[in-house]
Parts: C-alpha cells; sequence; structure tokens
C-alpha cells in the first residue's frame, strides 16, 4: 500500500527527528530536498552499476534519513504496522520477502525482449505494487519506491512518470490498484501504468 500510517486517517503524525519533533507536514518539505538530490543522482546516473535489490532499497532509504531521522535511517522495519486497510507482512518476513522480490523483479526485466514487450507494463506493476505491499521500512516507503521506480524508468529509457496522484478521484483509482496488487492481481496497475507511460508520452509529465 502506499505511504501510510498507524494512526487514524485524519490524525496528526509527529516524528522525532534531528530538528525536534515535527509533525508529518512539517517534516515533508525537508525531505522533499532530500528527495530532490537523490532524483538528480538516479539522473546523473550514480546508481547504474548497482544491483537493483534490497540493499540499493536500504541505500535510498538511509541517503533520505540519515539527516532527519538517523535512528531510522536504512533499517528494515522491527515492528508490526498497519497503513490504512492493509496489514503488511510481519517483521521476520522481511528480509526474506525483499530478496525475493529482487530475485523476481531481476527476472522479469532479464526477460524483457523489447521497449515495447507487453510484459512491461506488468513488471513496472509488479516493481511498484509488490513493494508498497511489502512495506519494509517503519516510514517514508511511498517515497523510496517512488526513487527505486525512477531508478527502474532510467534503466528502461522510459521517460519518468507523475507516481503520486494528486486529486481525489486519481488517488482512489490509486488505491484501488494497490490493493488489487496485494493480491497479486496486476490489472489494474498495469492499466494505470499505461495512462502514466501514455501521458509522458504526450507530454502531459514532467
Amino acid at each position: 500500500m502506499a505511504e501510510g500510517s498507524t494512526q487514524p486517517p485524519h490524525a496528526t503524525r509527529f516524528i522525532e527527528t534531528t530538528r525536534g519533533v515535527l509533525s508529518y507536514s512539517q517534516l515533508a518539505p525537508l525531505l522533499a530536498e532530500q528527495v530532490l538530490r537523490l532524483l538528480e543522482n538516479i539522473e546523473e546516473e550514480n546508481y547504474s552499476g548497482r544491483p537493483l535489490d534490497e540493499a540499493l532499497l536500504l541505500e535510498f532509504h538511509r541517503e533520505i534519513c540519515i539527516d532527519l531521522t538517523p535512528d531510522l535511517a536504512g533499517l528494515i522495519r522491527r515492528v508490526e504496522v498497519r497503513v490504512g486497510g492493509h496489514q503488511p507482512p510481519p517483521p521476520h518476513q522481511l528480509a526474506q520477502l525483499l530478496r525475493d522480490y529482487s530475485g523476481d523483479l531481476q527476472a522479469r526485466l532479464d526477460s524483457l525482449k523489447a521497449p515495447d514487450d507487453p510484459l512491461l507494463l506488468e513488471t513496472l506493476a509488479f516493481a511498484e505494487g509488490r513493494l508498497l505491499f511489502i512495506h519494509p521500512f517503519t516510514d517514508f516507503n511511498g517515497r523510496v519506491t517512488r526513487l527505486f521506480l525512477a531508478e527502474i524508468l532510467r534503466r528502461l529509457n522510459l521517460p519518468p512518470v507523475e507516481l503520486a496522484p494528486f486529486t481525489d478521484p486519481a488517488r482512489g483509482e490509486y488505491l484501488r490498484s494497490l490493493r488489487a496488487a496485494d493480491s497479486l492481481d496486476w490489472r489494474p496497475l498495469t492499466v494505470l501504468w499505461r495512462q502514466r507511460l501514455e501521458a509522458a508520452a504526450s507530454g502531459d509529465e514532467p
């Protein structure tokens, strides 16, 4: 599932940081600065020699968090959480799930024959939906997932796409697609990926 909280939907979240206890809304622009820096590194191909595996995911998380929430930086979650209606796997399963995810993702990528391979969209849906299902970190899973997807798109020579929906209708569709992906039904998220890439090709995306 997408970035979320174990609190009620409208609760204010507070996180202890190196700048004091901040609400999530206060922390968000500070995190955005770190995410932008990482996106620039991705565009400059600074990670091109790295496997698309759990180590890279941990590094992305560490680089986002290290200056703000160092106690969480690059660490797999150690507690049970609930994200909206989604119950992510328990902590003791996460290391193996991440290894399996990395292996499955690489196998899918290796099987792609051409840029228009019909399995491309399902591969992107798997890359996004399965990682959000695993929810490996206590916080900032959505940001790490978007960075990881940006690195995948760059390696596939695909354009950047808008991954975080802002309007209520689009967000509702996105959450329904993730719910289906939680049950290994990639079809709704595959449709969403087709729309994203078509929008990027038409110039509607950054």
